[in-house]
């Protein structure tokens, strides 16, 4: 038997799941990998994470959301250049691609007419292992840079849309997360000692510095660039964050762009609960009683929204328990990773 592991690649980190042969997680990994400056940047982040295995033969369970950045001209190149890199890595007939309602293709077997469901996928593959887990609820995962919002009802992800401008239309994708977010893209304006005032139009600043002054952000999730390439020190994020205002930033006035970090954060809970709860009025006879589950770095988050929508919480973890809890990141960090490989091991089992 071999064992599986789960790789999600996608525009700004690689993450992967590694899955003994009885089907549990045993770790989780994150690499930064800012794919639009390079194919090597893959090659670079995927050979880190390999170092840390064993030397043993796996199976591969392939997801992606890579292929929409700028690198490639259009999202088919993007798909097709990362299944290329990867079997060079991995071996290309241990690999298997995450092909939506499609299921599980070896990478020897993709053609054009599976791009489609392959591209952006990997929410899929989230929601529907949380699905075979808690049955009905509401899914909201929060990354460092988008957020995806799915209903589960008896054990299906009820969705009719699946390309990223469909889900931007149904409200199902919300762009904005806790760490790669501008600021300047989450409000136009802020509260600052008690007044209303306009936020500067400028890449000054991105949420990970409120999420740094507000004390919420795990260093293990902090691995963008800051907006202006300085440390990622409480007093650095609050001087960025002073530049959205024209101000510069003093020790002393620290308590000040707390508040005003707090500001944001509220404006950015509000924008996720509005979606989470459009999606929940387009189902008006959803159980009263399903709960919320978490996933992805933000989920912090996502259980402060359980709280104002008066649900339970439920963590991804929770779906797919990690064996040795060894690793500084949870399996709810890494879910469309840890979901890919959950779902091949049961799609398709080692001859």
């Amino acid at each position: 038997m071999q064992q599986i592991i789960g790789w999600d690649i996608g525009g700004a980190h690689v993450k992967a799941a590694l899955l003994n042969t009885h089907g549990q997680i045993i770790k989780v990994y994150q690499q930064p990998c800012p794919l639009w400056k390079g194919l090597d940047q893959l090659r670079s982040a995927v050979t880190n994470i390999i170092r840390d295995l064993p030397d043993t033969h796996y199976r591969h369970a392939l997801t992606m959301t890579g292929e929409l950045v700028d690198l490639f001209a259009n999202r088919n190149e993007g798909v097709t250049q990362i299944i290329a890199t990867m079997s060079a890595l991995l071996g290309n007939n241990t690999v298997f691609i995450f092909a939506g309602n499609t299921g599980f293709i070896p990478a020897t077997q993709i053609e054009l007419q599976h791009y489609a469901a392959i591209a952006s996928a990997n929410w899929l593959a989230s929601a529907t292992l949380a699905a075979q887990q808690v049955s009905s609820g509401l899914f909201v995962d929060i990354g460092s840079t988008t957020t995806d919002i799915l209903l589960l009802d008896n054990g299906r992800v009820a969705t009719e849309a699946y390309s990223d401008y469909q889900r931007l239309i149904s409200q199902e994708l919300v762009y904005t997360g806790v760490v790669r977010t501008a600021v300047m893209a989450v409000a136009q304006t802020s509260v600052d000692n008690g007044q209303e005032i306009g936020l500067m139009a400028e890449y000054f600043a991105t949420m990970a510095d409120v999420y740094r002054v507000t004390g919420e952000l795990n260093e293990a999730h902090d691995q963008a660039d800051t907006a202006d390439g300085a440390e990622k020190t409480v007093a650095a994020s609050a001087r960025r964050l002073s530049r959205m205002i024209g101000c510069d930033f003093h020790p002393e006035e620290l308590a000040r762009w707390q508040d005003f970090a707090g500001n944001l954060r509220t404006q950015q809970v509000a924008n996720i609960l509005c979606a989470c709860q459009h999606r929940l009025n387009l189902h008006g006879d959803f159980t009263s009683d399903a709960p919320l589950i978490g996933a992805g770095i933000g989920r912090f988050l996502v259980r402060e929204l359980a709280g104002l929508l008066g649900r339970d919480y439920v963590d991804f973890s929770a779906c797919c328990p990690e064996v040795s809890g060894e690793s500084e990141l949870s399996t709810a960090d890494c879910a469309p990773a840890v979901a890919v490989a959950c779902l091949l091991f049961v799609a398709v089992p080692c001859q």
